[in-house]
């Protein structure tokens, strides 16, 4: 183990904010008049997206607190494909080749978060800035807590994010209702009459998030060398007081604690991701018998609802486990893109240069057969742009003989968030839809304005004041 996690805050939050305040400064909006804690961090960058802007926000004065809230910092793509190295286009693709570069941990002996401890009767979540997200919510929730906990057979850990809904000091109502493996190993615990033990870890770098909601990896692998990979070197822990359980060394604060076994309470309802409150939930608890933070932490949180920062992370993340699954058999794929206002999940586009009929029939079942979340799968032509909806659904409109081209495919395994899967068994009908040409016959031509032409009437509108 090797000590000196502060002189090197490249793997923080702390790292990532300098990085966008140094290259980005225009993506970076500090807020210093007061805002509450209730509602206005949340609906604040809801009215920047409304405006067509997602920059990081640091809320520097939340009444009745002396922590800054950071919000927002996985809603630009931008900022998401700096933090690789890569153009915005390449982030999928970049993020499908370095998750699977496991490369093993580092731990340090310290860590900043180590340098408050609250435990006992000081245990007290109403002392850190947690935000009411919406009115609907049944109470100010904890969205950006990377939960870490280990496998009671295996002893390999994970680490991912779970809503914690705050129900006192030291309890909170907790939902695993992506049922992977945090959900099995909580099983598994539960099986020989035990609690989970788990460590929950706020302030962390956009990477870390986007290398927790990998989910195509071999048992054996930890979460923390998928997010060494992302990195390119060593991620580093340090220990916690929990079971020697190992979280980010570079956090701002944690919570140790544990997970209750044969204990469910109401948990909910919450935003969820859909846009829609969800009243469906595990109703697990989670307890917290120690919090640690820097002395000067920064409280993180996730906007809830369909935000860009909920939801943009996991857009990237799909897209990169799609293509990885579609690009084995079908190398003529050049793209998947699912979209954020689909919920980042529930639709998944794919652009290919088609050789051949039932390309893209194969294509649909292997997509829906990666991520269960997507339930509605678009396969186009490479004369469309993917990002671009109005594009895609020309080509549905003018493509599609829907008696031919659209497979419904009913009784899969869907979320247990789609407020269309079956509220007993969660299962959905799932559709894909066949919107490119037919080979072997004559299409009607598409019209094409050259970027040559472009250029020249952008030029001539630019000469004559208007800016396009």
């Amino acid at each position: 183990m090797k000590s000196g996690a502060h002189a090197d805050e490249s793997q923080s939050l702390r790292g990532f904010l300098s990085m966008v305040e140094r290259d980005f400064p225009e993506e970076l909006l500090r807020i210093r008049v007061p805002v509450r804690s209730q509602l206005d961090i949340t609906s604040l960058v809801f009215e920047l997206e409304r405006a067509g802007k997602s920059p990081v926000v640091v809320y520097e004065n939340v009444e009745g607190h002396a922590m800054p809230t950071v919000t927002n910092i996985a809603g630009n793509r931008k900022l998401l494909a700096a933090c690789l190295g890569v153009k915005p286009a390449d982030l999928p693709t970049a993020f499908r080749e370095r998750c699977q570069k496991y490369i093993p941990c580092e731990v340090v002996k310290e860590a900043p978060w180590q340098e408050v401890v609250l435990e006992g009767d000081q245990v007290d979540l109403g002392k850190l800035p947690i935000p009411l997200h919406f009115p609907i919510d049944a109470a100010p929730y904890i969205t950006a807590g990377q939960i870490a906990a280990r496998d009671p057979v295996t002893g390999v850990d994970t680490t991912g994010f779970h809503r914690l809904m705050v129900k006192g000091k030291n309890r909170m109502g907790l939902s695993l209702h992506s049922r992977r493996r945090m959900y099995e190993f909580h099983r598994r615990a539960e099986q020989r009459g035990q609690n989970l033990p788990a460590a929950i870890t706020l302030g962390i770098h956009p990477l870390h998030y986007m290398g927790s909601m990998a989910y195509a990896y071999p048992p054996h692998v930890r979460k923390f060398e998928i997010i060494g990979g992302l990195f390119g070197e060593p991620y580093r822990l340090a220990k916690t007081g929990v079971r020697d359980l190992e979280v980010p060394a570079g956090a701002e604060i944690v919570i140790e604690g544990e997970i209750l076994a044969d204990v469910r309470e109401p948990e909910g309802p919450f935003s969820e991701f859909t846009g829609y409150a969800s009243y469906r939930s595990t109703q697990n608890v989670f307890v917290a018998q120690r919090i640690r933070m820097r002395r000067d932490a920064m409280y993180h949180s996730v906007v809830s609802g369909m935000s860009q920062d909920h939801i943009l992370v996991s857009c990237v993340t799909r897209e990169g486990e799609i293509l990885n699954t579609l690009r084995r058999n079908l190398p003529n794929v050049i793209g998947v893109h699912v979209p954020h206002r689909t919920c980042g999940a529930f639709l998944a586009i794919i652009k290919m240069a088609k050789n051949a009929q039932g390309e893209p029939q194969q294509a649909i079942m292997a997509a829906l057969g990666t991520e269960f979340y997507t339930k509605h799968v678009i396969v186009v032509d490479d004369d469309v742009d993917i990002y671009d909806m109005s594009d895609v659904m020309w080509a549905v409109a003018t493509r599609v003989r829907p008696e031919k081209d659209i497979v419904l495919i009913p009784g899969c395994k869907g979320a247990i968030l789609d407020p269309t899967s079956d509220p007993e068994t969660f299962t959905v009908t799932k559709m894909g839809i066949d919107a490119t040409r037919p080979i072997g016959q004559d299409f009607a031509e598409r019209l094409i304005i050259s970027e040559e032409q472009r250029a020249r009437v952008r030029s001539i509108l630019e000469a004559s004041g208007v800016k396009v």
